[in-house]
């Protein structure tokens, strides 16, 4: 076997012109490639932006906006300095005892300028569509550089949420959505690349992967629950737990049940039995066992660190006190985070994500349009009630669009069945994505073969945490001359749309 030695890329060349800093160009275009990324993995709609704030330190030059046509007009922060020393606070005993006084001192006028900042786009953006977010503020030379993440606001306010306000106990923000802790974690990676001693030259040549900091802002907006129960969220590390106990199997079946987190003896839940000796959470085993004695409205009760009981809830639970949270285990490897009915995050193999609907409808009447050209509302209707029955199939299913889906269907013979060709109707629907393989369906909703093996070639997409179903979709529709959309429907529930345009990046 042949071995070779690493590539190790050459530092990129700094700019010939810049405001602060060599590399502050590359690293806002790195900066913006990674929040694409990100966010568009949440929600497309998003739409996330990155800017960068510089604020000269003794207010003797302007302020600095990167790109300057950003929309963020420059005079509106020519007094952040003055406010962030109005609203700065003195550090705290513990803060002193935990960082030292120097540490801590410079920590507060961090907060106070960032919060100083955050005021100022806040009231840039009160009529506006977009809303910003700032990061902690870098000293580099003479600027204080703020990263600024701007997102569409609509799509933010659609986004399930607990309420905003809660705080670690030294002080730094708890995530009330994982919308919000992708953005605490985006911040806080470029705060991390700024300080290095060659400012932002890290996420220009060692950008971290966009699931990688999904999964970071998963174990963040976790530790929310967890410290609405009063417990310590770096001991109880309740995403990587409920990932493993969602991972493991019983006597060969996939954990499918629901555990409760809230204190004991919480007015809205009825204990069934106890344990005498609770089960520590992160004793996976024996947390996975109890779960088989679950059902649709019995539950595993949970304080954050054991199993105590099981239960069930009753009366009338009231959102706004935010401490029971229900953990729904959907599938093998799949959970969900849920409060008073809303999901707030699904993991599916360690990978966190918004919750989907069944089936998107803006997304698959773009899908056709962008792929077929069909605007009339009576066709986009016909396949839409196709589709909405089809995303009813509880074990999933894969339809493929096609206008060659005849001459398809006659390629693929050997490894399909053939049936005269019948328009579609949701009863017809439901028959034949009852069975495995895809259906293969033209733009007008005739169908030409069902439980179709698709082909294609493996060129390197794909994914190792998703099916077969999924993966052979991936390759058809890559593969394929002819233009064609395939909508796969997993077993989890999650719908994917896939097109030539929306194929996801090869490994």
């Amino acid at each position: 076997m042949l071995s070779y030695l690493p590539v190790i890329p050459s530092p990129l060349a700094p700019a010939d012109e810049f405001t602060i800093w060599p590399y502050q160009a590359q690293f806002r275009q790195a900066a913006q490639a990674s929040a694409t990324h990100i966010f568009e993995d949440l929600d497309e709609d998003l739409q996330a932006g990155v800017v960068l704030l510089g604020i000269p330190c003794d207010g003797g030059e302007p302020v600095c906006l990167e790109p300057a046509e950003c929309g963020l007009p420059a005079a509106a922060f020519q007094g952040v300095l003055a406010r962030a020393t109005q609203v700065h606070q003195p550090h705290t005993p513990q803060e002193h005892a935990l960082y030292g006084r120097e540490a801590a001192r410079r920590r507060r006028e961090q907060f106070s300028l960032r919060l100083a900042v955050q005021e100022v786009l806040d009231a840039v953006d009160k009529d506006g569509g977009q809303q910003s977010f700032a990061s902690m503020p870098v000293r580099i030379d003479s600027f204080f550089v703020v990263t600024v993440l701007r997102v569409a606001r609509k799509a933010l306010r659609t986004q399930p949420a607990l309420q905003p306000g809660r705080y670690y106990t030294d002080g730094k923000p708890l995530a009330n959505s994982l919308v919000q802790a992708a953005m605490l974690r985006f911040n806080e990676e470029c705060v991390k690349s700024l300080v290095e001693p060659t400012p932002g030259l890290s996420m220009v040549l060692r950008p971290r992967d966009a699931d990688e900091v999904l999964r970071a802002a998963g174990k963040l907006l976790m530790d929310t629950p967890a410290q609405a129960l009063s417990t310590d969220p770096s001991n109880a590390k309740l995403f990587a737990t409920l990932n493993t106990i969602s991972s493991l199997r019983y006597e060969g079946t996939a954990g499918v049940g629901q555990l409760l987190l809230a204190r004991r003896y919480h007015p809205n839940i009825e204990e069934l039995f106890a344990l005498t000796c609770p089960a520590p959470l992160t004793d996976y085993r024996a947390v996975r066992k109890l779960l088989q004695m679950t059902s649709s409205d019995v539950c595993l009760l949970s304080d954050g660190e054991n199993v105590y009981a099981l239960g069930r809830l009753t009366g009338e639970y009231d959102p706004a006190r935010e401490d029971l949270f229900t953990i729904g285990f959907v599938n093998h490897y799949v959970w969900e985070f849920r409060h008073a009915g809303r999901v707030l995050m699904r993991a599916a193999y360690g990978l966190p994500s918004l919750p989907h609907t069944r089936l998107n409808r803006s997304q698959f009447s773009r899908s056709l349009r962008q792929t077929f050209g069909i605007v009339k509302p009576a066709k986009v209707e016909r396949l839409w009630e196709v589709l909405l029955e089809a995303s009813r199939q509880s074990r999933g299913t894969l339809v493929v669009i096609t206008p060659e889906a005849l001459a398809e269907a006659d390629r693929l013979k050997l490894q399909c069945t053939l049936i005269d060709p019948v328009q579609l109707t949701p009863l017809i629907t439901r028959l034949v994505t009852a069975i495995d393989g895809a259906v293969l369906i033209d733009p007008e909703a005739y169908c030409y073969s069902i439980g179709v093996i698709l082909d294609g070639k493996a060129t390197g997409r794909g994914s190792s945490t998703r099916g077969a179903r999924y993966n052979s979709a991936l390759r058809y529709v890559e593969s394929s001359p002819h233009p064609c959309v395939a909508i796969v429907v997993s077993e989890d529930g999650l719908v994917d749309i896939l097109t030539k345009d929306n194929l996801p990046e090869r490994d």
